[in-house]
């Protein structure tokens, strides 16, 4: 059975550029032997995530992200069974900030930021949507 999960959390201060890096390679190769596939965006210190897969192998990575000492603030925003992937050509892929047009922030939220503790799981998951359709997210594997 796939499920779909999306979190957000906040960043602690020292994760940076180089930390999202090591992030995103440990994700890109622990992944695939579990079947799990998503995307990544971190945004003026908060992280939104999508992970699918199997129930099983998404709750234990889920559990392992929760108690990751990089983030605080963990909240579960979507959970759903689903019949079929929608980030299924990504390891883990990252949402590019620099590619990201304001305007479309805007058509989801009331500011121009990227606040996923201020909407619901579904305006996030349509946002992601739209990120893909518009090819802000690299890193494809």
């Amino acid at each position: 059975m796939l499920v779909r999960l999306m979190y957000a959390s906040r960043a602690v201060p020292a994760v940076d550029t180089e930390e999202l890096h090591v992030i995103l390679r440990q994700s890109q190769t622990g992944n695939p032997p579990r079947g799990i596939t998503g995307v990544l965006c971190l945004s003026d210190g908060i992280f939104l995530q999508v992970l699918e897969g199997g129930r099983s192998a998404v709750n234990r990575l889920y559990h392992r992200i929760a108690t990751d000492t990089r983030h605080t603030d963990v909240e579960l925003l979507m959970y759903q069974e689903i019949s079929e992937r929608r980030f299924a050509g990504w390891s883990m892929g990252q949402v590019s900030m620099a590619r990201l047009n304001p305007s479309l922030l805007l058509k989801y939220s009331a500011t121009a930021t990227l606040d996923p503790y201020a909407v619901s799981g579904a305006v996030s998951l349509a946002l992601f949507e739209e990120l893909v359709a518009t090819a802000a997210v690299m890193g494809q594997c």
